[in-house]
């Protein structure tokens, strides 16, 4: 059936989908992503899937092997997915097709993505409701840059399980030293992006071999076959499992009840459930299920399911709130941060207006931050300052209004987004993180704020608050800057205060280790510490190695328009002859695990506020320097730089 939909519905559909209805049956049902340059053969490994696993209906197979020998041409296994008189014209697949075909004890959806550049969007749209991936590799053609970029392009997405296949290897007389040359590059590059194989298969789709059996072609080959691998592979969490959300599309008024209607996305719900109705946090017990025709409802009703409840309470309940179990509730938030692929002409910038819809709330926003922009025709991300059409970015979305979500790992119904412009959808991607800078708050608890106002605080302290964050080697030379600066603000009548990443380590952060999860929750609580005393108009001064690049850009999202990055450039080999605290050479001797400055664990930043080379400067120039970087950017006052100039 040629169904053809609207600009805003196609768009729609791409970021929206529909929640799948639950399997007869208890078998696991896993949804698969296959990707790879456009003639390295997938449409030939779907069509030999289908037939292989008996998926086909009664004499299709015979049906299209007869108009192929009508239309005088030889069959191909990809006949079986050209629905399209059009497709079969051009010789290419163009959209997007969802197969399903069952394994030993999986029921597989195969989403099959064109390769083509121009229809990547396919491909991530698809992808994002994967939960693992094919990547197809012709053997002869080996691993091409387009297959890099779908490599890279699933990492983005975040898909884990990622089966490799090697196809057409007849055409390289099923060599053994080939499969191996492709398939250690190709897991080079997966472990590369923190991706790693579940299996990289060499097969010939046209002929069968390796997609069910091991033929005696490949009889050096000791793996699964493409079947057991996607029956190895682990389905997603179902929806029933996962907490309760219910967004709300309505409320009614019948008779004597007032009845919030809506769609279970996840999880279930029953009368005498306590709930909360996220943003507001108002706490409820629902009264009764109501169902059409036959009302109320007994037992539990569960994902999927459209009911209304009734509360045994009067809340003011509004189209957009989301019903969670108390306890389990999605976050509300003012920020967002989100993964979105761009579909506007006018790229999108860092301050633009849009209109978000996230299930049935809409609202206005603001575009506060975009990193990790990445144009899908290259092979890395840039810190590019806007997404252009057909363009991947990440972006920091700050709302006019409180709102609920969960991050898409770990609730894919409310965790997608889609952005408007003008009225027209343009955009719309996953939901990373709901905690970019206003986290959802317990509505047990009251925030209360300064009686100052930051005025007041500037007038007397000559300058506004600012986080400011020296990052580089262990003896760069961060904590004597640290220390100057503190001592020359203080002289002026300003208010430093000196946040020494060790110093800190030894009490607040006692109870953290070195791993990359305690590191980056000792960044958090510096930067959330950091961030208070300057909104309260103090000058947070950090000292601290912080060396991952997205720990510091977690601290940047949290301090805001606060944070200024000061990088402390001073080569390693002049950090390690210092040495103040004897950690080189301990490190050096085995005794100090972990320790950044050995190796090559430590990120630079790619556009920090200013950047210093201690070995070869003094203090009091380098001090000069930072000073002149915080009046250029606003920290300090007029008063406060006049003041220095005449010391």
């Amino acid at each position: 059936m040629n169904i053809q939909l609207s600009h805003r519905e196609a768009a729609a559909a791409d970021f929206i989908a529909p929640v799948a209805p639950a399997p007869s049956t208890a078998r696991a049902q896993v949804r698969i992503v296959i990707v790879g340059h456009v003639d390295h053969g997938k449409s030939t490994l779907v069509g030999r899937l289908l037939h292989e696993t008996g998926s086909l209906p009664d004499g299709k197979l015979e049906m299209l092997k007869a108009v192929s020998e009508r239309r005088g041409m030889p069959f191909e296994w990809s006949f079986l997915l050209d629905a399209l008189q059009t497709e079969r014209d051009q010789g290419i697949t163009i959209d997007t097709t969802q197969i399903r075909f069952r394994t030993g004890s999986r029921d597989i959806v195969l989403i099959d993505a064109p390769g083509h550049a121009e229809f990547l969007r396919n491909m991530i749209t698809g992808a994002s409701q994967a939960d693992g991936a094919v990547l197809i590799i012709d053997a002869l053609e080996g691993v091409r840059d387009q297959t890099r970029r779908h490599g890279y392009l699933l990492h983005l997405l975040g898909i884990k399980q990622v089966a490799v296949v090697v196809n057409k290897m007849d055409r390289v007389d099923f060599s053994p030293a080939r499969f191996k040359e492709i398939s250690d590059e190709i897991s080079a590059h997966l472990t590369g992006l923190g991706v790693t194989p579940s299996a990289v298969i060499p097969i010939s789709a046209r002929d069968g071999d390796g997609v069910a059996l091991r033929t005696p072609r490949i009889g050096w080959y000791n793996g699964p076959t493409v079947v057991e691998a996607l029956d190895a592979l682990e389905p997603a969490r179902p929806l029933a499992a996962l907490p309760l959300r219910l967004p709300v599309q309505a409320i009614y008024k019948f008779d004597d009840r007032r009845i919030v209607a809506g769609r279970i996305e996840s999880g279930h719900l029953a009368s005498g459930d306590e709930i909360v109705i996220m943003p507001a946090g108002k706490i409820a017990k629902i009264k009764s299920v109501e169902s059409w025709p036959v009302r109320p409802v007994k037992g539990k009703q569960g994902a999927g399911r459209s009911v209304g409840i009734t509360l045994d309470r009067e809340l003011f309940v509004e189209r957009g709130d989301i019903i969670a179990h108390v306890g389990k509730s999605p976050r509300d938030t003012r920020r967002l941060r989100a993964r979105i692929f761009w579909l506007h002409d006018k790229p999108l910038s860092k301050g633009d207006q849009i209109l978000v819809r996230l299930g049935t709330r809409e609202a206005r926003a603001v575009v506060v931050a975009i990193e990790k922009a990445v144009d899908p025709g290259e092979l890395s991300s840039s810190e590019n300052t806007a997404i252009a059409r057909n363009h991947v970015g990440e972006i920091d979305i700050s709302l006019a209004q409180p709102i609920a979500a969960d991050a898409y790992a770990d609730n894919p119904r409310t965790g997608r987004l889609v952005i408007e412009v003008s009225g027209r959808i343009a955009g719309g991607g996953l939901v990373l993180s709901v905690d970019a800078g206003q986290r959802a708050i317990p509505v047990d608890i009251v925030p209360v704020e300064s009686a100052l106002r930051p005025d007041e605080r500037s007038a007397r302290y000559r300058h506004n608050g600012a986080v400011i964050w020296l990052t580089g080697l262990p003896g760069a030379g961060k904590s004597t800057l640290a220390l100057a600066l503190e001592r020359r603000l203080f002289s002026r009548g300003g208010s430093p205060i000196l946040l020494d990443g060790d110093t800190l380590r030894a009490g607040l952060n006692g109870d953290l280790g070195f791993s990359p999860k305690d590191r980056s929750e000792n960044i958090r609580r510096l930067a959330e510490v950091a961030t208070h005393l300057a909104k309260n108009g103090h000058i947070a001064i950090v000292a601290a190695v912080s060396p991952a690049r997205e720990d510091r850009a977690a601290a940047r999202r949290v301090a805001d328009e606060l944070f200024r990055e000061i990088y402390v450039a001073t080569p390693a080999e002049v950090c390690e002859s210092r040495d103040p605290k004897g950690h080189y050479a301990k490190a050096r001797a085995g005794a100090l695990a972990g320790f950044t400055g050995i190796g090559n664990d430590y990120e630079a930043p790619a556009h920090a506020e200013l950047t210093l080379n201690t070995s070869n400067r003094s203090v009091s120039d380098t001090t000069d320097e930072i000073e002149q970087m915080l009046a250029e950017t606003g920290v300090l006052l007029r008063e406060l730089v006049d003041l220095a100039a005449n010391i």
